[in-house]
Parts: structure tokens; sequence; C-alpha cells
């Protein structure tokens, strides 16, 4: 099954929390809120997330 890197989905939020260096923290967002409570599916799709922009090395660059 495809994952969904749709804005907001959990891969997007693990992308997003490794580019501004965050510690990982499985969530997706739901509209304006965060949403914590996740399916297992949901939780391996944000660390592939996480795992594919590490990898990648995109980074915020805090010095701009």
């Amino acid at each position: 099954m495809p994952i969904n890197k749709g804005h907001g989905s959990p891969y997007d939020r693990g992308t997003a929390d490794s580019y501004y260096s965050r510690p990982p923290h499985p969530h997706k967002n739901n509209g304006a809120n965060k949403e914590y409570n996740l399916t297992d599916a949901e939780r391996v799709e944000y660390m592939i997330g996480y795992s594919d922009n590490e990898e990648n090395g995109a980074k915020k660059d805090w010095g701009e």
C-alpha cells in the first residue's frame, strides 16, 4: 500500500520534525490540531518520513 505523503499526513509530519531537528514524536495534523492517537501503520509512516529526511540531510539552516 502506498504511503500518503500529503500535507498533514504522518509521513509529512515526520519529515517536518526531522527538518526542524526536533526529536521524533509520531503525530499527524487534523486541520489545525495535532493528533497523537495513531494506528500502528501511521506510526510506521511517520518514522519512514523522519528517516527519509534524515537520509536526505535536508535541515533548517538556523543561521538565516
